[in-house]
């Protein structure tokens, strides 16, 4: 065949074959609706948790943001111990990981005991909203299965997470907060299966992916959504979104196909979701487009700043997309320190700091601030001994909750001791939480209007830590 009659259009028979292929797969939008629900799934009845009809659209909206910094955090040396004391103990422990007392930032906190406390050198837009009450901190947080003691775990009869101090395992539990097992749904997507009717319009998840597919936001009968954090978000389908005659004539043909009745079951799912995935894309890449550029600035080289960027778009579009509850999913990685703990952790902090006050300034400037909770989570916090050059895999740590409704300005939860030898260090510096993560997310649960009796069906341990029905368990978060 002459090359002439090759081309049609200046599109050559390999594009040709390419975007005809590519028109129904190798897109986030159709995996988002097909892959993650699946050909199954999607004929199979709803789980009772779920409410049969959609409750009426009231706009008592509420967001969850998570920022998941994966790897395992130094999270000791971003909530530093600061006065005489308790500052000595910390840099016998960390010895030459330990921060300049001189340099690290104090925060406007003095505990029970009298002590305070600073933050990283590096987060200086964290010390502020600190001390402005906008952020507050959960300390030594961590999986657990049930209230565990140093001397049951000496003694070898305490109940442990499963694969602790593992990567795989703990970063799991984190987000499905079933330290006992390894399951494939998380505690978000369990909460989405008993708010998600909340939201008038179920064609867009309310579980929203900066991070692609992720266990937090998996349920019996929910998913998430992925976007990307350029552009409008939302990445269609290439056919059925082209412009150019010849393009828009292959998807003419593609979404006549589409739109045909299959006597097959499996055709007929898989057509609908060809088209509903493009539905989704289209009122989710026309909502975004609509939000007026924020005033607030956001920096480009900062890729958390740039999906938390988008997040606030979806959030200040929240209207138009029919939402009235949200998730969000952000992965940062890279914390695994083994070495270079210092630097490494120098420049990550303050990518996190700067981005964290960047979405909190433009949620005050769309005036959304009291109506959304950021929160972060990490595979477990590190040793506080050092390994020469960096630190090990540990166990409990210090996690971030800012918004509107945080009670800010405040330690929640107990700073432990970091001395060696005291009683939550169980060895080689690993802290025994004193919180567990299960009270942690029972809070921003009941915050997002999970009904106590409903908790449990959200964290299945909850009962071996707190009963619900005495009220918020940690109180950094006002209803």
């Amino acid at each position: 065949m002459s090359s002439k009659n090759n081309q049609r259009n200046g599109v050559s028979r390999r594009a040709f074959l390419g975007q005809a292929s590519c028109a129904a797969l190798g897109t986030t939008t159709f995996l988002n609706s097909f892959l993650n629900l699946g050909m199954i799934g999607a004929l199979s009845a709803k789980p009772m948790r779920m409410a049969a009809m959609p409750r009426p659209f009231n706009d008592d909206y509420k967001a969850l943001v998570c920022i998941l910094l994966a790897g395992g955090n130094d999270s000791y040396n971003m909530l530093v111990p600061y006065t005489g004391e308790i500052y000595d103990q910390y840099a016998a422990t960390r010895s030459n990981l330990a921060l300049a007392q001189g340099s690290i930032l104090p925060l406007n906190y003095t505990d029970g005991s009298g002590y305070q406390y600073a933050v990283h050198p590096s987060m200086p837009e964290v010390q502020q909203l600190f001390n402005d009450g906008k952020l507050a901190f959960v300390s030594n947080v961590g999986t657990l299965r049930e209230p565990t003691t140093k001397q049951q775990i000496l003694a070898g009869t305490a109940t442990l997470p499963l694969g602790l101090l593992s990567h795989a395992d703990q970063i799991q539990q984190w987000q499905t907060s079933l330290p006992q097992e390894r399951s494939a749904k998380g505690w978000g997507g369990r909460m989405a299966d008993i708010l998600t009717t909340l939201n008038t319009n179920q064609e867009v998840a309310m579980g929203i992916s900066l991070a692609g597919v992720n266990t937090f936001q998996t349920g019996n009968d929910v998913v998430e959504y992925a976007i990307q954090n350029t552009g409008n978000g939302s990445v269609g389908i290439e056919l059925l979104d082209a412009t150019d005659p010849f393009s828009q004539f292959l998807g003419g043909s593609v979404e006549s196909m589409l739109n045909q009745q299959y006597q097959d079951i499996f055709k007929s799912t898989y057509a609908g979701k060809v088209i509903n995935s493009h539905d989704q894309h289209l009122l989710f890449s026309s909502s975004i487009a609509a939000v007026p550029p924020f005033l607030s600035p956001f920096t480009q080289s900062n890729p958390i700043s740039n999906s938390l960027q988008m997040v606030a778009k979806s959030i200040a579009a929240h209207q138009s997309l029919g939402h009235s509850r949200q998730t969000y999913f952000i992965t940062f990685g890279g914390w695994d320190h083994h070495d270079e703990v210092l630097n490494n952790q120098t420049a990550m902090l303050a990518i996190v700091s700067q981005a964290m006050a960047e979405f909190q300034a433009a949620l005050e400037e769309i005036q959304m601030a009291d109506c959304v909770t950021t929160y972060t989570i990490s595979d477990f916090a590190r040793t506080l001994t050092s390994n020469g050059n960096g630190t090990d895999h540990a166990w409990g740590g210090n996690s971030m909750v800012m918004g509107g409704a945080v009670n800010g300005g405040q330690i929640f939860g107990q700073y432990p001791s970091l001395a060696l030898g005291s009683d939550v260090e169980v060895g080689n510096g690993v802290l025994l939480p004193t919180t567990s993560a299960d009270a942690y997310f029972a809070e921003l649960a009941m915050w997002m209007g999970v009904e106590p009796g409903d908790i449990p069906y959200v964290l299945p341990n909850i009962g071996n830590f707190i009963d619900v029905n005495n009220g918020l368990p940690l109180g950094f978060l006002n209803l």
